[in-house]
């Protein structure tokens, strides 16, 4: 009986220790690739509504640019962009967030700086989409620069860069203002429109959303200058190599597609192409795929489930969109933009 009774209290004592050992290996195991794989979906932190970007129907589904990376990625894992599951994420708690394992990337409307990487541990991949900050305001304002705006009363969201972008650029012109800021981005543009404030600032392509949700869009304009240089990135935690090459990659991946004329109306063309850059893209030759812990047609299942970048940008934000924002910077390298990606070879 004591020997029985032994056996059970060891038995016992080993299967809380595994299981503790479980929860810690779960809370530092840094591989998230192959939690997300074992999880049978990536976890995606997204803005909480911006239009464009990332936004939910009545019905819980979202779309958006931000949103479609998030698919792109799953896509490239599991062949699925259904795979993504979308965390809704307001810009104070985004980051900690993330450090916190609640999300396993970041894909929300969130600026690259030094700071940032620094102060949170954390690595932004690859630039998804080159803004800048600017300035929305009444057209019957009647002004025509950022210049223009000495006296404004401007309207900022705290826990962005924003406010920072703007007391530099009002303080390097000699310029006054008064800064009128919120915690919550809703309550930002509901004092914006019942005028308690004149001025919003924000992002440039967070302000060409923002304008669709005003009583009156028509009778607001976007000033054309940008303040402040805003890479808006996918976020990811550090020390995570293998997640942060996947995540890197996609971006790329669909850089190099719309670069090369690879798209999701031509994708099974592509992958009886001749040309070496074609061939590596689709993984009909070398092993890229694998090499990232993925299989060969990665970037057939992205390409073929969500479209290169310029599909994505297009049917989210550009001309296919209500938002209409200008390629502008945005457009590829030798089109004018700077869209860069390195080559895959």
């Amino acid at each position: 009986m004591r020997t029985f009774r032994g056996g059970l209290l060891i038995g016992l004592a080993v299967a809380v220790l595994v299981g503790v050992l479980a929860v810690i290996y779960e809370f530092y195991d840094t591989r998230t690739l192959k939690r997300t794989v074992r999880r049978g979906e990536v976890l995606c932190g997204v803005n909480k509504g911006l239009p464009g970007f990332s936004i939910p129907d009545d019905k819980g589904n979202w779309t958006g640019f931000d949103v479609d990376f998030c698919r792109a990625v799953a896509a490239a894992i599991f062949n699925d962009p259904a795979k993504a599951k979308f965390v809704a994420l307001d810009a104070s708690e985004r980051f900690k967030e993330l450090q916190s394992r609640k999300v396993d990337i970041l894909s929300r409307n969130s600026t690259w700086s030094m700071a940032r990487e620094l102060d949170y541990d954390l690595y932004f991949p690859a630039v998804a989409y080159y803004d800048g900050a600017g300035f929305m305001l009444p057209r019957a304002r009647n002004k025509e620069t950022s210049l223009d705006l000495t006296g404004s009363k401007v309207c900022v969201q705290s826990g962005t860069t924003t406010a920072l972008n703007v007391a530099d650029y009002f303080r390097a012109n000699n310029m006054k203002y008064e800064e009128v800021k919120f915690d919550k981005l809703d309550d930002v543009v509901k004092a914006y429109d019942t005028g308690k404030c004149d001025t919003l600032s924000a992002d440039v392509s967070q302000l060409y959303a923002l304008r669709l949700n005003l009583g009156k869009p028509g009778d607001h304009m976007i000033l054309p200058d940008m303040i402040s240089k805003e890479p808006l990135a996918p976020v990811v935690r550090q020390r995570d190599d293998d997640w942060m090459m996947i995540v890197k990659w996609t971006l790329y991946a669909m850089i190099n597609a719309e670069e090369l004329g690879v798209s999701s109306e031509n994708i099974d063309e592509a992958l009886k192409s001749k040309k070496p850059e074609v061939m590596r893209l689709v993984g009909t030759e070398g092993n890229y795929g694998e090499q990232l812990g993925l299989t060969k047609d990665w970037v057939v299942r992205i390409i073929r489930n969500v479209g290169n970048y310029g599909e994505m940008y297009e049917r989210n934000i550009g001309e296919k969109s209500k938002l209409k924002i200008p390629r502008g910077m945005n457009q590829l390298w030798n089109a004018g933009g700077v869209q860069y990606a390195p080559p895959m070879r």
